[in-house]
């Protein structure tokens, strides 16, 4: 482990605090999960930040391939998962090239670190990220999900979750996959769309979303981009930061279905 500054020992203990400690999170979160990938299936975890999704998907029989640019989480999964038979850990980010890119870190609040310059920037401004602030810039590996697939195979899941990174890391797959999920944030619905438009150019997704940390499904069926988007425009739906899902194939339940739900 590399961290020896206070408050990079201060941003590693909060998050393994928030993703670990927290009791039945994991339980929700494989639960989740067993929808989307079982035994057997390959994953991608993109943004593992300390390996909560990692651990969940591995405990369901996937092989797991982590993906963590921070050094110091890097680290961590090396610790948590190095001797796992099904964990490949990566020391690298994902993006729309493959080389050499520039990770912008907040130590205290490692959660936010981000390669997306225009999106710290919109932060920044945003009263309510008004705590955080990102102290330095390193250097870190840069690879896309294609290179991913070509080295390891076509992933049943992609899990995305890169602080405002997630349109560029989509913009670095021309292939399908079955199922992959990718973090929101109320305001920021333009980078939500673009990644729904990303996927729909692939092929014929249909979403559902995740509030928070709950790990359920908000609603009871899946839907087509736009009326996904709709639903994120709701007040409800713009008060907390969450997780979208898309998988291939699956039947549209109306708008009106869901904000009856809410």
């Amino acid at each position: 482990m590399r961290s020896t500054h206070p408050n990079r020992i201060y941003g590693l203990i909060r998050s393994l605090a928030v993703y670990h400690a927290i009791p039945l999170r994991q339980r929700r979160l494989r639960r989740l999960y067993a929808t989307l990938a079982g035994r057997g299936d390959l994953v991608f975890d993109v943004g593992a930040h300390t390996g909560n999704r990692t651990r969940a998907l591995a405990a369901l029989g996937c092989r797991v391939v982590a993906l963590e640019p921070q050094p110091d989480f890097a680290g961590l999964l090396r610790l948590l998962f190095g001797r796992h038979p099904r964990v490949s850990i990566l020391e690298a980010a994902a993006g729309d090239r493959t080389g050499v890119a520039t990770l912008s870190v907040s130590d205290r609040n490692p959660t936010m670190t981000t390669l997306a310059i225009a999106w710290r920037a919109a932060r920044e401004r945003d009263p309510v990220f008004s705590g955080v602030r990102w102290n330095r810039d390193i250097d870190v590996e840069m690879v896309t999900l294609d290179a991913l697939i070509a080295r390891f195979g076509r992933p049943a899941f992609v899990k995305i979750d890169v602080e405002g990174a997630e349109p560029a890391v989509l913009a670095g797959l021309t292939y399908p996959v079955p199922a992959l999920s990718f973090e929101y944030l109320p305001g920021t619905l333009d980078y939500t769309r673009t990644c729904v438009d990303r996927l729909q150019a692939l092929g014929t997704y249909r979403f559902n979303w995740s509030v928070g940390e709950s790990y359920e499904l908000a609603a009871a069926g899946w839907v087509d981009g736009g009326t996904l988007l709709d639903a994120l425009r709701t007040g409800a739906a713009q008060r907390r930061s969450g997780d979208v899902y898309a998988r291939l194939g699956s039947g549209p339940v109306s708008f009106a279905s869901i904000v009856g739900q809410q």
